[in-house]
């Protein structure tokens, strides 16, 4: 079975991974803040804060901007559920703004017509949650003009977006969204095992973020609300969380960010590849995101469905039996039973819900070889013509 995704771990990374094992240091040592200083550089951000995985990450966030209970988040309904859950473990309500039915990312235009009635009725969003969605952002720099008109937080989801660009900058810069979260899962385009950071140019951002990720504890004295007890003395400020990652994670995200340019440019050999490949098939690609170059986490086809002998399922399913690991991401966030009890119901937003109805994930990665792409589209062709 080729997989949809697959890490890319070399003999040098087991040697960072293993050299870490046999220091003094296992996690809460060095190569955490190495690892956070060597991404927020290569992305050109002031703070890097790494934590246990991206969603992690988006809590975090979200409790940095102040959002709780009262507050809005909203997001797109296209990704995964992570992205709007990160509201409610806040205690916010969240809601959702359809996606631009080319580039599948969150629709500017939608976006914007909501937060003009959302300003009349005086329930604009606290926090909005821009997905990059198969690595390609959306069109942050209309968001990021939103977002000073109305006064939200933008955080940018970029778990699929280590790497990207966008108007000639790294995504994750700081110049268009307030925080930056990525994911490090393996899968993605580097891999710590699990694990994800937040990004952002702001101090206080990034205070309150690692005051939160180590379970609101504090050993600065500047911080405490008296004098210290002495070298042992710590102080629970607020109510944080165990978010943090290990050396072990860090030293091999580190090893692994050495190789970043190379799997950026095998994605892309591969996507290309892709693009030619299934140019006379009944398939939509993504769209290309003015400004954006895509990390391609993901490389997404969406069957025309009309032009088709086979439904989406039957598809999916002689994929799989044609041993391609095909998968499907997403389900509409507001379509899953948690969400629909919160009163979404099929309907809402209707240009996620056509995605959903022919969107197949083809594998991706490094190791993918060109006679596996050859075999993944030859089988697709068989079914769809």
């Amino acid at each position: 079975m080729i997989p949809y995704g697959r890490q890319s771990v070399d003999a040098s990374d087991i040697a960072a991974v293993v050299e870490v094992l046999q220091s003094d240091w296992l996690t809460q040592g060095p190569l955490i803040e190495r690892f956070e200083q060597a991404i927020a550089q290569r992305c050109g951000a002031a703070h890097g804060v790494a934590v246990c995985n991206a969603t992690a990450g988006l809590h975090l966030a979200c409790l940095a901007a102040g959002l709780g209970s009262g507050d809005w988040l909203w997001t797109s309904p296209i990704s995964f559920v992570a992205s709007a859950n990160c509201g409610r473990y806040c205690g916010a309500s969240v809601d959702f703004v359809d996606i631009d039915p080319r580039t599948w990312t969150i629709d500017v235009a939608a976006l914007a017509l909501k937060l003009e009635g959302a300003a009349r009725q005086g329930r604009l969003p606290k926090v909005v949650v821009a997905v990059a969605f198969a690595g390609q952002s959306a069109d942050m720099c209309s968001l990021a003009g939103l977002a000073r008109r109305y006064g939200f937080t933008l955080i940018e989801d970029a778990a699929h977006a280590v790497g990207a660009r966008y108007a000639g900058k790294s995504v994750g810069c700081g110049e268009f969204a307030d925080m930056t979260v990525f994911s490090f899962h393996p899968v993605k385009i580097i891999t710590t095992g699990e694990g994800g950071m937040v990004l952002t140019n702001r101090g206080d951002l990034g205070q309150r973020l690692r005051l939160l990720r180590s379970h609101g504890i504090t050993r600065d004295a500047g911080q405490m609300s008296e004098d210290s007890h002495g070298a042992w003395y710590y102080q629970q400020l607020e109510l944080g969380f165990n978010y943090r990652i290990t050396d072990l994670q860090a030293a091999l995200g580190l090893s692994q960010l050495a190789r970043l340019d190379d799997f950026l440019a095998r994605r892309r050999a591969l996507a290309a590849r892709y693009q030619a490949l299934l140019a006379n098939l009944p398939v939509s690609l993504q769209a290309p995101q003015p400004q954006a170059e895509s990390a391609w986490h993901l490389f997404v086809v969406r069957l025309q469905v009309d032009r088709i002998r086979r439904s989406h399922r039957e598809v999916f399913d002689g994929m799989r039996a044609a041993g391609v690991g095909v998968n499907l991401h997403y389900i509409p966030i507001h379509l899953q039973p948690y969400y629909r009890e919160l009163g979404f119901k099929p309907g809402d937003f209707p240009q996620a819900e056509g995605y959903y109805a022919g969107a197949l994930s083809l594998p991706m990665y490094p190791g993918l070889s060109e006679a596996q792409q050859d075999h993944v589209v030859d089988s697709l062709r068989g079914l769809l013509t």
